[in-house]
């Protein structure tokens, strides 16, 4: 297949890029190599085999209308370009908007105009639900839980944007929806929880387990925002990767719907945990220290799989200690490259 990949030198966009290279597909990369990391990412992927490189941005309607001139034959999109943090959404709103909503208008609008109509993966957040405040919460063994739902929270829980983050991807996440509906395009959203792994550059304000990793290996210390009890269902890249897969061959039935993607309640660390087992790998104790609560953190967040087990048969396969130790390895081993990245 012919494959665009947009945020492509991102984390989560490399690592399906090179899924793709490996696997002998024609691979687009598309991005504005804005964030730290992503010219890092790129020269990694040269290193796996032919791909093409367009230098642009999401935000600029002629850059992705020529892109799609230039490739009328692309057969997927993974729209992945995104602005990721919650705090930097407080601090420019007007940017975060630009890049999560009018970005993936754009996108939308060149695969409807698109001669292929090529299916478009998604790729949405959990922030879309918003605080959750109506949520029975409790804390057990010192870590939140829900009260109410141990499977995790399903599709149908009703949206409720916190942060300029939750709104500008919430505004896509609908129109990605709606442009299947009213469009008949194929597109499939994923409303992702804590992905992590390899590859990927976490800052202090977003991809947490990442950064508290580079944190652990640097020995440097680290700051909670709230008390650490917060959990997340943490998924590792290769386990997204493969429920990316598997929806696209199963477009049959997963066009137009919109999946909640998470490791599960089989796969949940809080933060205490998680600094807890860095601190096993490295042998060292860890200095934290802690701040107030972010706007629109979710106490948990664990995501019920039953749709996407239902719909085209995939769960997790890697809990958070082995993902984690994947995770510490890679950082272990590039850990000139992220301080000469200035992380």
């Amino acid at each position: 297949m012919k494959v665009l990949v947009t945020g492509g030198a991102g984390f989560i966009g490399c690592n399906i890029a090179a899924r793709k290279i490996l696997e002998n597909h024609e691979v687009v990369v598309f991005d504005n190599l804005s964030r730290r990391g992503t010219e890092e990412n790129l020269r990694w992927l040269r290193t796996l085999g032919p791909l093409e490189f367009v230098r642009g941005d999401v935000r600029s309607a002629s850059d992705v209308t020529a892109l799609f001139r230039n490739h009328p034959d692309i057969e997927v999109v993974y729209h992945m370009a995104a602005q990721a943090a919650v705090t930097t959404s407080v601090e420019n709103p007007r940017e975060d908007f630009e890049v999560n909503a009018l970005g993936t208008f754009n996108v939308l609008e060149a695969v409807r105009q698109s001669p292929r109509r090529p299916v478009l993966v998604f790729a949405s957040t959990n922030k879309v639900y918003g605080g959750m405040e109506d949520v029975a919460v409790v804390e057990v063994d010192g870590r939140y839980e829900y009260r109410d739902h141990p499977d995790g929270i399903r599709e149908d829980r009703t949206l409720d944007f916190h942060s300029p983050y939750g709104c500008s991807k919430g505004c896509a996440d609908q129109y990605v929806r709606d442009y299947a509906r009213i469009y008949g395009l194929e597109t499939i959203t994923f409303r992702q929880s804590c992905i992590y792994g390899r590859r990927q550059f976490g800052l202090e304000d977003q991809g947490w387990v990442a950064w508290f990793t580079i944190q652990a290996v640097l020995d440097r210390p680290v700051t909670i925002f709230g008390d650490g009890k917060q959990v997340r269902d943490m998924l590792f890249i290769e386990d997204l990767l493969d429920a990316y897969d598997r929806a696209v061959e199963k477009r049959d039935v997963t066009r137009g719907k919109i999946y909640n993607m998470g490791g599960g309640p089989r796969n949940k660390m809080s933060l205490h945990d998680l600094i807890a087992y860095l601190e096993r790998l490295t042998g060292r104790e860890m200095k934290v220290s802690y701040d107030r609560w972010r706007p629109g953190d979710q106490p948990v967040f664990v995501a019920n799989l039953d749709l996407a087990r239902q719909d085209f048969g995939w769960e997790p396969r890697t809990s958070p200690e082995e993902g984690v130790e994947q995770l510490y390895q890679w950082v272990s081993d590039h850990a000139k490259v992220i301080l000469d990245l200035g992380l």
